[in-house]
């Protein structure tokens, strides 16, 4: 959308404000409202002056001004403002003599990767398309102190209210049961399709909507294929669209790897090929699992680095409650067809070439998107570069192999600790085309290093079961 053609949307739906919206190097948006009169070509060359310091992972508070530069083509009307609004995702950059590119900003990795595909492959682009998964709770409470903590969550449609059911007319969903389950029992389903008409008005289209195993309130999404960067951006929409919409609708929305105890995770499972003009490169008739050399290749790089990339798919301590046997959910390094206990899935229902593709399913919603993607795909250019053959597929569930057969194969990461260590050792690809840089790679693991300690010196209820009578 060009600046012309974003001043007559605002001009239509008669806007008062310009809401800039820009990821900090986590993952979360931080925003800036201005007047709908800044919508200007000066905005797009000057930008708006903001505090890089302020932003976690960002620049130091000596040097922290820096400047958003918004992206017309992310412009969407927001419906979560009272007074007419339109939204624009924004880019951070260093102000200087000269406005030039962050090198921490996670939208210039992502726009970098693509780039660098651009160059060792010419005429490929990466696609992507990721399921959403996530709790919508009716109850929410936590707090961390000096003398005591807790969480407590509540959903009306889990089993544990059963006895105590006085308004919602029985009709719970039992543990690991919720998946697919039709109304009454699936009660959210009217917002989910809400917040789908509502990601599709703003040009984010959807394969479809369901609720998950999870019975106490899980739920997924699943985004239909688009380009690496313009993916990493129509994923922060879809996070910002099911917790705003459910807020709105008095409920609260969590992408968190694991909320609940000895219940199944939410991960944020990613689909993605290359292609050309003529459709996915991974395809072909006569090779393994029909996957081609390239796609092979690709899977290879993925498979050799994947210990470090979960330093970015799996960027929380939360994460690795997830990764946990027994839940359907990859914990070693493996690639098989229709294999859900896999690190690598080639899906077994695929029936169109022209798409053929393979879903990663360690990553979960604590990935910043624009960094997630990108990782993923630099080990897969390092694997076709290499030629990184990845073996033949693992046709076998993990979580059935005796522990002799499991030691043979690799093992991913059980702690963010251990991805963070790998992320150290194994980060040369990372920083191939000038796509990562030492400079966001120190702040991430310092970042993520903090958040380990944050966790690590606190005590938990369970501990007090476990010790208290020592």
């Amino acid at each position: 959308m060009s600046l012309n053609q974003v001043k007559q949307t605002a001009k239509e739906i008669k806007a008062e404000f310009l809401d800039l919206k820009v990821s900090n190097l986590p993952g979360m948006w931080h925003h800036i409202t201005l007047p709908i009169l800044s919508l200007d070509s000066a905005l797009l060359k000057t930008g708006v002056g903001v505090d890089g310091s302020s932003l976690p992972g960002f620049a130091r508070i000596e040097r922290g001004d820096m400047i958003l530069i918004p992206d017309t083509s992310t412009a969407f009307i927001d419906p979560f403002y009272e007074r007419p609004t339109l939204s624009m995702i924004a880019d951070i950059m260093d102000a200087g003599d000269k406005i030039t590119p962050y090198s921490r900003n996670p939208r210039r990795v992502a726009a970098d990767a693509e780039k660098h595909l651009s160059r060792k492959r010419p005429g490929l682009k990466a696609v992507m398309g990721p399921e959403f998964e996530f709790y919508v709770f009716d109850k929410v409470n936590f707090f961390q102190g000096p003398d005591h903590a807790f969480y407590y969550l509540d959903s009306t449609e889990a089993e544990w209210n059963a006895e105590q059911d006085n308004e919602n007319l029985a009709y719970k969903i039992a543990y690991k049961k919720g998946y697919h389950v039709a109304p009454p029992m699936d009660r959210t389903y009217n917002l989910r399709s809400q917040i789908c008409a509502m990601l599709a008005e703003v040009g984010v289209p959807l394969k479809y909507h369901h609720h998950e195993v999870g019975g106490g309130g899980q739920h997924e999404i699943e985004a239909c294929f688009a380009s690496l960067l313009k993916m990493a951006d129509q994923s922060m929409l879809v996070k910002y669209f099911v917790k705003n919409e459910c807020f709105r609708e008095g409920k609260s929305a969590t992408f968190m790897p694991k909320p609940l105890f000895n219940e199944p995770g939410s991960g944020l499972h990613v689909h993605q090929y290359l292609a050309d003009d003529k459709g996915s490169v991974f395809y072909d008739k006569k090779g393994p699992a029909r996957f081609s050399r390239t796609g092979l290749y690709y899977i290879g790089g993925l498979l050799k680095h994947v210990d470090s990339i979960l330093a970015f798919s799996n960027p929380s301590t939360n994460s690795f409650k997830r990764l946990v046997p027994g839940f359907e959910v990859p914990v070693a390094g493996t690639y098989s067809v229709g294999n859900r206990t896999a690190c690598i899935r080639i899906p077994g229902y695929q029936r169109d070439p022209k798409m053929m593709r393979f879903e990663f399913r360690p990553g979960d919603g604590t990935m910043n998107p624009y960094l997630g993607y990108a990782a993923m795909l630099m080990a897969g250019i390092d694997g076709i570069v290499r030629k990184i053959d990845p073996g033949l597929p693992l046709d076998r569930n993990l979580d059935e192999m005796s522990k002799e057969e499991f030691a043979g194969i690799h093992q991913l990461p059980t702690s963010l600790t251990k991805a963070l260590n790998a992320l150290e050792k194994d980060h040369d690809y990372l920083l191939q085309g000038g796509v990562f840089t030492e400079d966001l790679l120190e702040s991430w693991t310092g970042l993520k290093r903090k958040e380990v300690d944050e966790i690590r010196i606190r005590p938990t209820p369970h501990e007090f079961q476990m010790y208290y009578d020592v």
